[in-house]
Protein backbone atom coordinates (compact mmCIF):
# COMPACT_ATOMS: atom_id res chain seq x y z
CA UNK A 1 0.00 0.00 0.00
CA UNK A 2 1.84 3.08 -1.20
CA UNK A 3 0.89 6.44 -2.61
CA UNK A 4 4.21 7.88 -3.70
CA UNK A 5 5.27 11.39 -4.70
CA UNK A 6 8.42 11.11 -6.80
CA UNK A 7 10.52 14.27 -7.06
CA UNK A 8 13.44 14.87 -9.39
CA UNK A 9 15.39 16.78 -6.77
CA UNK A 10 17.79 18.80 -8.92
CA UNK A 11 15.08 20.00 -11.32
CA UNK A 12 12.70 20.78 -8.47
CA UNK A 13 15.26 22.81 -6.55
CA UNK A 14 16.23 24.65 -9.73
CA UNK A 15 12.57 25.58 -10.20
CA UNK A 16 12.25 26.73 -6.57
CA UNK A 17 15.32 28.96 -6.77
CA UNK A 18 14.30 30.33 -10.18
CA UNK A 19 10.91 31.30 -8.73
CA UNK A 20 12.56 33.04 -5.78
CA UNK A 21 14.86 34.91 -8.15
CA UNK A 22 11.92 35.96 -10.33
CA UNK A 23 10.06 37.56 -7.42
CA UNK A 24 13.09 38.83 -5.54
CA UNK A 25 13.56 39.37 -1.79
CA UNK A 26 9.89 40.30 -1.28
CA UNK A 27 8.86 36.64 -1.65
CA UNK A 28 7.65 34.81 1.46
CA UNK A 29 7.16 31.02 1.10
CA UNK A 30 3.76 29.54 1.97
CA UNK A 31 3.76 26.16 3.73
CA UNK A 32 0.31 25.11 4.92
CA UNK A 33 -2.15 22.25 4.99
CA UNK A 34 -0.58 19.01 3.78
CA UNK A 35 2.65 20.77 2.85
CA UNK A 36 1.70 20.76 -0.84
CA UNK A 37 2.09 16.98 -0.89
CA UNK A 38 5.67 17.06 0.43
CA UNK A 39 4.66 17.38 4.08
CA UNK A 40 5.25 20.60 5.98
CA UNK A 41 8.55 19.57 7.66
CA UNK A 42 10.26 19.07 4.28
CA UNK A 43 9.20 22.50 3.04
CA UNK A 44 10.03 24.15 6.39
CA UNK A 45 13.64 23.08 5.87
CA UNK A 46 13.78 24.46 2.34
CA UNK A 47 11.98 27.67 3.35
CA UNK A 48 14.61 28.34 6.00
CA UNK A 49 17.12 28.69 3.17
CA UNK A 50 14.91 31.16 1.30
CA UNK A 51 13.46 33.54 3.89
CA UNK A 52 13.34 34.48 7.57
CA UNK A 53 9.52 34.33 7.49
CA UNK A 54 7.09 31.62 6.45
CA UNK A 55 3.33 31.81 5.86
CA UNK A 56 1.25 29.10 7.53
CA UNK A 57 -2.45 28.36 7.26
CA UNK A 58 -3.68 28.55 10.85
CA UNK A 59 -2.40 28.96 14.40
CA UNK A 60 -2.41 25.16 14.67
CA UNK A 61 0.35 24.99 12.04
CA UNK A 62 2.63 27.29 14.04
CA UNK A 63 3.81 24.44 16.30
CA UNK A 64 5.94 22.75 13.67
CA UNK A 65 7.72 25.86 12.37
CA UNK A 66 11.39 25.61 13.41
CA UNK A 67 13.14 28.33 15.42
CA UNK A 68 14.62 31.02 13.21
CA UNK A 69 11.58 31.14 10.93
CA UNK A 70 8.88 33.63 11.92
CA UNK A 71 5.43 32.14 11.23
CA UNK A 72 2.88 34.44 9.58
CA UNK A 73 -0.62 33.03 10.12
CA UNK A 74 -2.82 33.63 7.09
CA UNK A 75 -6.26 32.62 8.39
CA UNK A 76 -7.86 34.78 11.09
CA UNK A 77 -8.65 32.84 14.24
CA UNK A 78 -10.44 33.09 17.55
CA UNK A 79 -7.53 32.34 19.86
CA UNK A 80 -3.91 33.52 20.14
CA UNK A 81 -1.04 31.55 18.60
CA UNK A 82 1.31 29.35 20.62
CA UNK A 83 4.39 31.45 19.81
CA UNK A 84 5.01 35.04 20.84
CA UNK A 85 6.90 35.83 17.63
CA UNK A 86 4.07 34.68 15.34
CA UNK A 87 2.31 37.26 13.18
CA UNK A 88 -1.46 36.78 13.20
CA UNK A 89 -4.04 38.08 10.75
CA UNK A 90 -7.16 39.96 11.87
CA UNK A 91 -10.06 41.08 9.70
CA UNK A 92 -12.84 41.77 12.20
CA UNK A 93 -13.18 43.27 15.71
CA UNK A 94 -14.02 39.78 17.00
CA UNK A 95 -10.56 38.63 15.90
CA UNK A 96 -9.05 41.46 17.95
CA UNK A 97 -11.10 40.56 21.03
CA UNK A 98 -9.95 36.94 20.74
CA UNK A 99 -6.34 38.09 21.19
CA UNK A 100 -6.95 39.60 24.65
CA UNK A 101 -3.81 39.28 26.73
CA UNK A 102 -1.55 38.66 23.72
CA UNK A 103 0.66 41.48 22.45
CA UNK A 104 2.26 40.06 19.33
CA UNK A 105 2.31 41.57 15.83
CA UNK A 106 -0.71 41.51 13.52
CA UNK A 107 -1.51 41.87 9.84
CA UNK A 108 -4.77 43.60 8.91
CA UNK A 109 -6.80 41.52 6.49
CA UNK A 110 -8.39 43.49 3.64
CA UNK A 111 -11.47 42.12 1.89
CA UNK A 112 -11.07 41.13 -1.75
CA UNK A 113 -13.54 40.09 -4.44
CA UNK A 114 -13.31 36.57 -2.99
CA UNK A 115 -15.62 37.87 -0.23
CA UNK A 116 -13.98 35.64 2.32
CA UNK A 117 -12.08 37.08 5.31
CA UNK A 118 -11.21 40.75 5.67
CA UNK A 119 -12.51 44.20 6.45
CA UNK A 120 -14.22 46.47 3.93
CA UNK A 121 -12.80 49.97 3.34
CA UNK A 122 -15.64 51.57 5.30
CA UNK A 123 -14.83 49.44 8.36
CA UNK A 124 -11.04 49.79 8.23
CA UNK A 125 -10.84 52.85 10.56
CA UNK A 126 -12.88 51.04 13.21
CA UNK A 127 -10.69 47.94 13.01
CA UNK A 128 -7.53 50.02 13.27
CA UNK A 129 -8.97 51.80 16.31
CA UNK A 130 -9.78 48.46 17.95
CA UNK A 131 -6.21 47.28 17.37
CA UNK A 132 -4.79 50.48 18.84
CA UNK A 133 -7.03 50.18 21.91
CA UNK A 134 -5.87 46.58 22.39
CA UNK A 135 -2.23 47.60 22.12
CA UNK A 136 -1.59 45.25 19.21
CA UNK A 137 1.21 46.40 16.88
CA UNK A 138 0.27 46.43 13.20
CA UNK A 139 3.04 45.15 10.95
CA UNK A 140 1.23 45.45 7.63
CA UNK A 141 -1.85 44.80 5.54
CA UNK A 142 -2.81 41.65 3.66
CA UNK A 143 -5.10 40.95 0.72
CA UNK A 144 -5.88 37.51 -0.70
CA UNK A 145 -6.60 37.83 -4.40
CA UNK A 146 -8.68 35.32 -6.41
CA UNK A 147 -7.25 32.90 -8.93
CA UNK A 148 -9.98 33.78 -11.42
CA UNK A 149 -9.41 36.70 -13.76
CA UNK A 150 -6.15 38.20 -14.97
CA UNK A 151 -3.16 39.88 -13.40
CA UNK A 152 -4.67 43.16 -14.59
CA UNK A 153 -7.84 42.42 -12.62
CA UNK A 154 -5.92 41.51 -9.49
CA UNK A 155 -3.68 44.56 -9.69
CA UNK A 156 -6.78 46.73 -10.09
CA UNK A 157 -8.12 45.31 -6.80
CA UNK A 158 -4.89 46.20 -5.05
CA UNK A 159 -4.85 49.68 -6.56
CA UNK A 160 -8.39 50.29 -5.33
CA UNK A 161 -7.37 49.34 -1.79
CA UNK A 162 -4.20 51.42 -1.74
CA UNK A 163 -6.29 54.59 -1.87
CA UNK A 164 -7.88 53.61 1.47
CA UNK A 165 -4.74 52.69 3.41
CA UNK A 166 -3.05 55.08 5.84
CA UNK A 167 0.22 56.59 4.59
CA UNK A 168 2.11 54.75 7.32
CA UNK A 169 4.72 53.00 5.19
CA UNK A 170 3.66 49.57 6.41
CA UNK A 171 4.00 46.74 3.89
CA UNK A 172 1.11 45.36 1.87
CA UNK A 173 1.11 41.59 1.44
CA UNK A 174 -0.39 40.26 -1.80
CA UNK A 175 -0.86 36.90 -3.52
CA UNK A 176 -1.53 35.29 -6.90
CA UNK A 177 0.37 37.83 -8.98
CA UNK A 178 2.94 36.89 -11.60
CA UNK A 179 6.47 38.20 -11.02
CA UNK A 180 6.06 40.85 -13.74
CA UNK A 181 2.73 42.07 -12.34
CA UNK A 182 4.13 42.19 -8.83
CA UNK A 183 7.19 44.18 -9.90
CA UNK A 184 5.02 46.62 -11.86
CA UNK A 185 2.85 47.14 -8.78
CA UNK A 186 5.94 47.73 -6.65
CA UNK A 187 7.33 50.25 -9.13
CA UNK A 188 4.04 52.17 -9.21
CA UNK A 189 4.03 52.57 -5.42
CA UNK A 190 7.60 53.05 -4.21
CA UNK A 191 6.46 54.49 -0.87
CA UNK A 192 4.53 51.32 0.00
CA UNK A 193 6.70 48.26 0.75
CA UNK A 194 5.22 45.04 -0.59
CA UNK A 195 5.57 41.35 0.11
CA UNK A 196 4.25 38.51 -2.02
CA UNK A 197 3.13 35.15 -0.66
CA UNK A 198 3.93 32.25 -2.99
CA UNK A 199 2.91 28.64 -2.45
CA UNK A 200 1.75 26.52 -5.38
CA UNK A 201 3.84 28.39 -7.95
CA UNK A 202 6.91 27.96 -5.74
CA UNK A 203 6.59 24.30 -4.80
CA UNK A 204 4.79 22.85 -7.85
CA UNK A 205 5.01 25.35 -10.68
CA UNK A 206 1.94 26.55 -12.54
CA UNK A 207 1.18 24.38 -14.39
CA UNK A 208 2.72 21.60 -12.31
CA UNK A 209 6.27 20.88 -13.37
CA UNK A 210 7.39 17.58 -14.93
CA UNK A 211 9.74 17.06 -11.98
CA UNK A 212 6.81 15.83 -9.85
CA UNK A 213 4.97 12.52 -10.31
CA UNK A 214 2.24 11.00 -8.16
CA UNK A 215 1.80 7.25 -8.43
CA UNK A 216 0.46 4.27 -6.50
CA UNK A 217 1.20 0.55 -6.34
CA UNK A 218 -1.12 -2.14 -7.66
CA UNK A 219 -1.69 -4.53 -4.75
CA UNK A 220 -3.72 -7.28 -6.43
CA UNK A 221 -5.76 -8.11 -9.51
CA UNK A 222 -8.69 -10.40 -10.18
CA UNK A 223 -10.37 -11.65 -13.37
CA UNK A 224 -14.13 -11.05 -13.33
CA UNK A 225 -17.09 -11.79 -15.58
CA UNK A 226 -20.09 -9.71 -16.54
CA UNK A 227 -22.71 -9.97 -13.82
CA UNK A 228 -20.26 -10.71 -10.99
CA UNK A 229 -20.56 -8.61 -7.85
CA UNK A 230 -17.65 -6.77 -6.20
CA UNK A 231 -16.80 -3.89 -3.91
CA UNK A 232 -18.24 -2.49 -0.70
CA UNK A 233 -21.65 -2.12 -2.31
CA UNK A 234 -21.43 -5.38 -4.29
CA UNK A 235 -21.59 -3.45 -7.54
CA UNK A 236 -22.54 -5.53 -10.56
CA UNK A 237 -19.69 -5.92 -13.04
CA UNK A 238 -20.89 -4.53 -16.42
CA UNK A 239 -18.58 -6.64 -18.58
CA UNK A 240 -15.69 -9.10 -18.56
CA UNK A 241 -12.41 -7.65 -17.39
CA UNK A 242 -9.83 -7.34 -14.65
CA UNK A 243 -10.33 -5.80 -11.24
CA UNK A 244 -7.27 -3.80 -10.26
CA UNK A 245 -6.77 -2.93 -6.59
CA UNK A 246 -4.73 0.28 -6.27
CA UNK A 247 -3.00 0.93 -2.96
CA UNK A 248 -4.44 4.31 -2.09
CA UNK A 249 -7.80 5.81 -1.34
CA UNK A 250 -9.77 8.28 0.69
CA UNK A 251 -7.34 8.03 3.63
CA UNK A 252 -4.74 9.55 1.32
CA UNK A 253 -7.10 12.26 0.09
CA UNK A 254 -7.61 10.51 -3.25
CA UNK A 255 -11.12 11.13 -4.58
CA UNK A 256 -12.96 10.90 -7.91
CA UNK A 257 -12.37 13.77 -10.28
CA UNK A 258 -15.14 16.40 -10.57
CA UNK A 259 -16.34 15.55 -14.06
CA UNK A 260 -19.86 15.47 -15.50
CA UNK A 261 -19.08 12.26 -17.38
CA UNK A 262 -18.81 9.36 -14.88
CA UNK A 263 -16.38 7.56 -17.19
CA UNK A 264 -13.92 10.45 -16.75
CA UNK A 265 -13.95 10.59 -12.94
CA UNK A 266 -11.24 8.03 -12.24
CA UNK A 267 -7.93 9.60 -11.16
CA UNK A 268 -5.96 6.49 -12.15
CA UNK A 269 -4.11 5.95 -15.43
CA UNK A 270 -2.02 3.14 -16.88
CA UNK A 271 -0.43 2.89 -20.34
CA UNK A 272 -1.94 6.29 -21.16
CA UNK A 273 -5.47 5.01 -20.51
CA UNK A 274 -7.81 5.98 -17.71
CA UNK A 275 -8.66 3.03 -15.45
CA UNK A 276 -12.44 3.15 -14.80
CA UNK A 277 -13.46 3.10 -11.15
CA UNK A 278 -15.73 0.29 -10.02
CA UNK A 279 -16.75 2.44 -7.05
CA UNK A 280 -15.39 5.55 -5.31
CA UNK A 281 -12.04 5.06 -3.53
CA UNK A 282 -12.26 3.71 0.02
CA UNK A 283 -9.77 4.21 2.83
CA UNK A 284 -6.63 2.47 1.54
CA UNK A 285 -7.75 0.71 -1.64
CA UNK A 286 -9.35 1.86 -4.85
CA UNK A 287 -10.99 -0.72 -7.14
CA UNK A 288 -10.71 -0.18 -10.89
CA UNK A 289 -12.22 -2.30 -13.64
CA UNK A 290 -10.18 -2.71 -16.81
CA UNK A 291 -12.35 -4.02 -19.69
CA UNK A 292 -11.27 -7.27 -21.34
CA UNK A 293 -8.74 -6.67 -24.10
CA UNK A 294 -7.28 -3.48 -22.64
CA UNK A 295 -3.86 -3.41 -20.93
CA UNK A 296 -4.16 -4.03 -17.20
CA UNK A 297 -1.34 -3.36 -14.73
CA UNK A 298 0.02 -6.28 -12.75
CA UNK A 299 0.76 -6.59 -9.06
CA UNK A 300 3.67 -4.34 -8.14
CA UNK A 301 3.30 -2.04 -11.12
CA UNK A 302 2.69 1.67 -10.59
CA UNK A 303 -0.31 3.56 -11.90
CA UNK A 304 -0.39 7.31 -12.37
CA UNK A 305 -2.62 9.22 -9.95
CA UNK A 306 -4.27 12.42 -11.15
CA UNK A 307 -4.97 14.52 -8.05
CA UNK A 308 -4.17 18.05 -6.87
CA UNK A 309 -1.09 17.75 -4.67
CA UNK A 310 -2.63 20.15 -2.16
CA UNK A 311 -5.19 17.42 -1.37
CA UNK A 312 -3.17 14.25 -0.95
CA UNK A 313 -1.10 12.64 1.80
CA UNK A 314 1.49 10.40 0.17
CA UNK A 315 2.93 7.48 2.11
CA UNK A 316 6.36 8.05 0.63
CA UNK A 317 8.38 10.91 -0.79
CA UNK A 318 10.86 9.50 -3.29
CA UNK A 319 13.81 11.74 -4.17
CA UNK A 320 15.25 11.07 -7.61
CA UNK A 321 18.47 12.51 -9.07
Amino acid sequence: MTLRLAVRRAEWLAHVHATVAAYGPALVPVVKGNGYGFGRPVLHEVSGQLSTQICVGTIHEVHGVPPGLQPVVLTPGLQPPPRADAVVTVGHPAHVAALAGWKGPVLVKLASSMQRHGTAPAHLPGLLAALAAAGLPITGYSIHLPLAGTDHDRVAEVEAWLAHLPTDGLPLWVSHLSPSAFHSLQAAHPARPMRVRVGTALWHGTPRGPFLHLGADVLSTRTVRAGDLAGYRLTQIPGDGTLVMVGCGSAHGVTPLPHDDPSQRSPFHFARRRLPLLEPPHMHTSMCLVPHGQPAPGVGEIVDVQQPLINVHPDELEWLP
